[in-house]
Formats: structure tokens, sequence, C-alpha cells
């Protein structure tokens, strides 16, 4: 009986912080991260209808302030000292949304919407990566988030409208291309 008090005993407030750590608070900014293979691609959905692709920078392209195998084309941003609720899919097999600097890990599972949070207190370039095994290019799906001022992020926002829009379809088609070209 003495183990088995000392269980409950233990279990009891377990029970309670892991219902605590699903709490998500209510959340500045919204990103939908969606993991396809093998990239992020990443909406922001309270900010308009605007969603970008996130690729690896390959080691030809890489300039000398840029890590290998972290770099990305289009970075996740996000502004400082505010609560960012991350929303993790998967669109064609399970990846796993992970920056280990924010204390995040979740799994991006298609047909499924999973949600996190972190709330970056420093300016910064913060790198992490899928970490699922998702495929035969897993090791280069790189994630990373820029972490910017207010102004600088309502900067980047409005651009990023303009250059993101979508109106049509011609994102589908260009990249199609992207990836025929990536193929050869």
């Amino acid at each position: 009986m003495i183990p088995i008090a000392i269980l409950v005993f233990i279990a009891v407030p377990s029970f309670r912080l892991l219902f605590l750590e699903q709490n998500i608070p209510p959340a500045d900014v919204t990103v939908k991260a969606t993991g396809k293979q093998w990239y992020w691609s990443y909406g922001y959905p309270d900010q308009g209808k605007f969603e970008f692709d996130s690729l690896m920078i390959q080691d030809k392209d890489l300039k000398p302030d840029q890590p290998r195998l972290l770099s990305v084309d289009n970075e996740m941003v996000v502004p400082v000292d505010k609560i960012v609720r991350v929303q993790v899919t998967g669109s064609d097999v399970i990846h796993s949304f992970a920056v280990p600097s924010f204390g995040i890990k979740i799994d991006a599972i298609p047909g499924r919407l999973n949600e996190t949070w972190f709330k970056a207190t420093k300016e910064g370039i913060y790198y992490g990566q899928c970490s699922e095994l998702c495929g035969k290019n897993h090791a280069f799906m790189p994630i990373a988030v820029r972490v910017v001022s207010d102004s600088d992020f309502n900067a980047w926002l409005e651009d990023a409208k303009r250059k993101y829009a979508r109106g049509d379809d011609s994102l589908p088609r260009a990249l199609a291309a992207r990836e025929s070209a990536n193929a050869e």
C-alpha cells in the first residue's frame, strides 16, 4: 500500500501540471506551419491571406554568415516579447516542428492541427529542425525563426502581404516548376 500511496501522491500534481501545460495563453501572433516533403510553409492567418515556403539554402548559395544546413530562403518572422501561437500540421507524412531555443517540439500530422506557443525575449535568429524521420531528405528541412522588434515586424508584414499574397493559382504552378527543377 505504501508504494501505491506514493504513486498517487506524485500522480495528482503531475496530472494538474500536464493539464496546465496544454493551456495556450491568448496569442498576439498566430503562425501556421505546414510540414511538406521536404520544407516548411508558413502562413499568418490573423494577418491576411498569405503563405510562403521556406527551403534550405544550398551550400553553393550560402553567404559567409549563414550556417550550413540551417539557413533558409524565407524565415518565419515574429515580434519580440509577444506570445506566438504556432499551429502545426503536415501535408503528406508526419513531420515534427522543433525549435530547442524556445522549448517547443510538436508533431505535424496530416489531417490534424496541433498547437504550441512560445515567447521570444531576445531579437535574433533561432534555428530548429524537423525531428521526425519523414523521408530521404528529412535532414534538409531546417526551421529558422527571426525575432524582430514590433516596428520591424509590421514593416516585414506589409512587405510579405505584397510579396506572398495569393490571388490566383500561380503558386502551385511555380512550386511544381521549382520541385521539378530540383529533381533534375
